[in-house]
């Protein structure tokens, strides 16, 4: 949960809220498990149970911004409108809330359109943060648990129609991978990062409970963890780039001329690395930013 698939280390800090802990926690520094468990179990907290003035710093100072759960709601609602072609899908949104269809699912009589067309759809949640549209299992006002009946997040509708389709366990799981294969997000910030990950195999293990009423295996976590250490990666949206990240360029063909100064130090050149996300259907690595580009 704390891998960084492009750089091969950890996820970093990036963020100073934790510095006067002392250099283990400064921006560039690797989040380890030692440095979030023990003494230090409680240091990152969803945004909701952070204090007011910290709250305001990190949207002053790193523009993160708070997302209600209804808003979240109300604009995944006009994503499954547009697929669906029909609106109230999976709830009636109103006054800051909203009531959820108890009704299973119904998809359109159309090529492309199955359950199994919905499942693999791909999506994602740029700047994620804590990945409230992916995810809902907490209210981001309150802080209060909801329940899996009822979430809204991108994740959440895909797990909801594998639950009203599916009963063999088996076949649940197969198709949940492909769920959790299709959602990705990226965020800058170490701690969001991490909770959002949390969220994600979190709601893994809520949904298996609650249609199986049972535990995950250890098995089942790490293929879950594992997708989610490539799906939802960290980096700087506007360079495409891992925090931090920084590789040594050689140039392998630097000559040296007569009019050299030999005693002079050749300083090596270093880039930024970009990230790199799996596309799970074709099964091969691919640059992110390639992507935007429209390159293959």
């Amino acid at each position: 949960m704390l891998k960084d698939q492009t750089t091969g280390i950890n996820i970093v800090w990036a963020t100073n809220d934790y510095e006067e802990l002392g250099l283990e926690f400064l921006p560039q520094a690797e989040i380890k498990i030692d440095f979030i468990v023990g003494i230090h179990k409680k240091i990152i907290q969803p945004r909701v149970t952070k204090a007011k003035l910290n709250q305001s710093n990190r949207t002053r100072e790193k523009a993160e911004v708070f997302t209600p759960s209804w808003i979240c709601n109300e604009q995944n609602n006009l994503i499954d409108e547009r697929w669906f072609e029909r609106e109230n899908v999976f709830n009636i949104s109103g006054q800051k809330n909203w009531k959820t269809n108890k009704h299973k699912i119904e998809f359109p009589n159309t090529r492309g359109k199955t359950w199994q067309d919905y499942v693999d759809t791909r999506r994602m949640e740029i700047t994620c943060g804590e990945a409230p549209y992916l995810v809902s299992r907490y209210d981001t006002v309150s802080g209060k648990s909801i329940d899996v009946s009822k979430r809204v997040g991108l994740l959440d509708r895909k797990l909801r129609v594998i639950n009203e389709n599916t009963d063999d366990e088996s076949d649940w799981f197969k198709w949940v991978i492909r769920a959790y294969q299709s959602i990705y997000g990226y965020e800058f910030q170490g701690d969001n990062l991490l909770l959002a990950r949390e969220n994600l195999l979190y709601t893994f293990i809520d949904n298996l409970e609650y249609k199986f009423g049972k535990k995950a295996e250890l098995n089942e976590l790490k293929k879950i963890a594992n997708i989610i250490s490539w799906n939802i990666w960290q980096m700087d949206g506007l360079t495409f780039t891992a925090p931090y990240s920084q590789d040594e360029k050689v140039d392998v063909n630097h000559q040296i001329s007569f009019f050299d100064n030999l005693d002079e130090e050749i300083k090596p050149e270093y880039v930024a690395r970009f990230c790199v996300i799996k596309d799970w259907r074709a099964k091969h690595n691919v640059e992110y930013r390639t992507l935007l580009q429209g390159e293959k």
